[in-house]
């Protein structure tokens, strides 16, 4: 039972900055939710970058869709309930609930506009490439007989026409349900019938032939209107669907957290509606009734022509290679096939580094699989947040428990949009006898540690991974992240008390190398910046590198600013939110901001102290972790820091990966001192592409011999200021 528990080489000159600091408290900060809506915003222009493939950048525009649509059922669907209760909280930047509530739905409607642009363009342009997207247009007489067998086949059965009437009430539509509504006429009588789309059916329907073309279901479900409703006359008719508050509130009283949260996703299915979409031609008498029938009052109201894009991921999946990125195979670290695919000695050999995507995640599969396969090892602790539903990870967990090992599995139940997977795994690993722990009521275990512990010949030995990623297949292979396996006995003792305080709640002392959150982490990061403010106001050389998904924390951010003041370089690499305002005179004018948005999606968190000397340097401190700057990570959930000792693991996080994350220029975004976001442009000749650097260059630490033989790796440098 859990309890509750105490400027790179190649950018153009950045825009002159304002002359005269902020007058106000509020401009120290931008707004969490506003920078979240410009990090999507960045995420649409790769659906409109010509440089990607067409079938990519439609990926790009299914993504951005998506990304909205939670952002609604959690972050919006919050302020709402707010809202509606009366709660007054202002944000950092000193908005009311009402004002951040008001200027998101502006600018959302915004983003709107603009992923339906980016989806005219893309379907003429796939239209050009014969892939297509049927409308209301006629077709071949082939096709259409083809449509016709199949909405009587297939569509029709599962379709459950619904009068509504004083008989017949406004029916339940589950979230994100894709609705339509019709208004017939019979003669003298009139009828509103409400067709919801079957989640169990494809949205988009391929048609056969040479060519790709698909209809949307709602499109096929139009066209055969004379079919469902014979003898009757259309009137009106219009499209929606709606998004419902999908975050599970923790109560503290909780006895059961897996009984308790296998009965919240129920109730999360039936929450509020807060957003709800409608086609901009939906007569208003309609929106009307729709919106009473949904007890919608308070929900926002958007228009859009084409709603629930996120479903057009499916037309991705099309057989098009060209219209692709050019396939990529990650790399098997060579350090593990020198000895003969053996984990555990290659790392008691010496630490390593494994970046991913580009080299395996099948290393971290195989980690864990051997463990449970060796008779020698007596003990596997794991945490898991997100294992997604296919995960070898747990397969070779539930062998280990098999074999007779200790197993121990942390797993969070509070992994939004997880909790249900999560459970089925839960049950499933302790059927097979391993020990199943929850973690804490009012905290996530978002720390992702695994350790092993294996007899040997001078006795036990321990073996740790940590990643900044989670230990899932799939996001694995299009997050950047790093891996890092070691078998130091002062992390493995630390580890171990880690499980003790998820496990036991036995708070842990003495640390020797890892820090953990929320018990010391946002007090060592402070730390750290006070010993480079010390260095720079002594005249000594200084600076901070970072890299993070969201910087939030006013704490935090407020210690960079007084970084900024005392001449501390700080150059920082924030892929999503950051509540930083960089370049104003007096404030932050050594603070850069980046954004990187490509083909993959920027994941690790890597920070770099330069500790007395001019970054990059061998001394300078570098650290791995699970964390990023915001307010949740550092009171509200377990996470580590690590400090990265192996000279070669550190030259290859600060020289090469982070070097790397700061002279890209073909995918980044410079954040200007207004909250704008401006896409750097390489000059002629000195383009350097991230990704595409990483997938033609190995890894350092990972390369074992082969560094031996004459196949270095090049030398990458960084420039501020250029």
């Amino acid at each position: 039972m859990a309890t509750q528990a105490p400027a790179a080489p190649s950018e153009a000159p950045a825009p002159a900055a304002p002359n005269v600091a902020p007058a106000v408290p509020e401009a120290r900060y931008f707004n969490r939710e506003l920078s979240w809506l410009a990090f999507n915003r960045r995420v649409l222009e790769e659906a409109a970058n010509p440089h990607h493939p067409l079938l990519e950048r439609l990926r790009f525009l299914s993504i951005s869709a998506s990304n909205l649509d939670e952002f609604f059922m959690v972050r919006v669907a919050g302020l709402k309930a707010h809202q509606i209760l009366g709660v007054e909280e202002r944000s950092a930047d000193g908005l009311t609930t009402a004002q951040q509530l008001s200027a998101i739905e502006a600018e959302a409607d915004r983003l709107v506009e603009s992923q339906e642009e980016v989806w005219r363009s893309l379907r003429t342009a796939l239209h050009e490439n014969e892939v297509t997207v049927v409308g209301s247009e006629p077709l071949d007489a082939k096709a259409e007989a083809w449509l016709d067998s199949y909405f009587r086949e297939q569509i029709f059965p599962v379709l459950t026409p619904q009068a509504i009437d004083p008989a017949h009430p406004f029916p339940f539509i589950p979230n994100r349900g894709f609705s339509l509504i019709f208004e017939l006429k019979r003669g003298k009588t009139h009828i509103r019938e409400l067709i919801m789309l079957p989640a169990g059916v494809p949205r988009f329907i391929r048609i056969p032939g040479a060519d790709a073309r698909y209809i949307a279901l709602e499109t096929l479900i139009r066209r055969r209107t004379d079919y469902l409703f014979p003898k009757y006359e259309l009137l009106r008719q219009g499209a929606f669907r709606i998004l419902r508050d999908s975050d599970i509130e923790i109560e503290e009283e909780a006895e059961d957290l897996v009984r308790y949260f296998s009965t919240a996703i129920k109730r999360r299915r039936r929450g509020r509606v807060v957003r709800l979409e409608i086609e901009p031609d939906m007569p208003d008498v309609l929106v009307r009734f729709v919106k009473e029938g949904l007890g919608a009052q308070n929900a926002i109201i958007s228009e859009s022509s084409s709603p629930g894009m996120a479903d057009l991921s499916a037309i991705v999946e099309e057989d098009r290679p060209e219209l692709k990125f050019p396939p990529f195979d990650p790399r098997f670290p060579e350090r593990i096939r020198e000895h003969g695919g053996d984990c555990f000695a290659a790392i008691r050999e010496k630490d390593f580094l494994v970046h991913h995507p580009y080299e395996s995640f099948e290393v971290v599969v195989e980690f864990v699989r051997q463990a449970a396969a060796d008779p020698d090892v007596v003990a596997i602790k794991q945490t898991l947040y997100r294992a997604g539903k296919q995960s070898a990870i747990m397969r070779a967990l539930i062998d280990a428990a098999e074999a007779g090992k200790s197993v121990t599995a942390v797993i969070e139940l509070k992994a939004r949009f997880d909790e249900e997977q999560n459970i089925m795994w839960a049950n499933a690993l302790e059927r097979a006898g391993v020990q199943v722990v929850y973690g804490f009521v009012d905290w996530k275990t978002h720390a992702k540690v695994s350790m092993v512990i294996r007899r040997e010949a001078k006795g036990y030995r321990t073996y740790c991974h940590f990643g900044t990623g989670n230990y899932h297949p799939v996001t694995a292979r299009i997050y950047t992240d790093v891996s890092y396996f070691t078998a130091d006995p002062r992390i493995g003792r630390d580890v171990a008390k880690l499980f003790n305080y998820i496990t036991g709640y036995l708070e842990p002392k003495n640390l020797r190398q890892l820090v953990i959150s929320p018990a010391g982490m946002r007090a060592e990061l402070l730390r750290l910046m006070d010993a480079e403010i010390a260095a720079a106001k002594a005249g000594k050389a200084s600076g901070l590198w970072a890299k993070l998904n969201s910087l939030v924390d006013p704490m935090v951010i407020d210690k960079l600013y007084e970084a900024s003041q005392a001449g501390v370089p700080i150059d920082l690499v924030v892929r999503g939110i950051c509540c930083l305002r960089p370049g104003i005179p007096g404030m932050s004018e050594n603070i850069s901001v980046k954004s990187i948005v490509g083909r993959f999606l920027e994941h690790a968190r890597m920070w770099c102290f330069a500790n007395g000397h001019a970054l990059p340097h061998p001394q300078a401190k570098v650290y791995i972790s699970s964390a990023d700057w915001m307010p949740r990570n550092l009171d509200r959930r377990i996470e580590y820091m690590l400090p990265i000792e192996n000279p070669t693991v550190h030259a290859q996080l600060l020289d090469q990966v982070m070097v790397a994350n700061l002279i890209d220029n073909e995918q980044s975004w410079r954040l200007l001192p207004d909250g704008t976001y401006e896409r750097l442009t390489p000059k002629p000749n000195d383009a350097f592409n991230l990704h595409e650097y990483f997938m033609s260059n190995p890894s350092l630490s990972g390369r074992g011999q082969s560094l031996k033989k004459g196949r270095r790796v090049p030398k990458l440098r960084f420039q501020r200021g250029r």
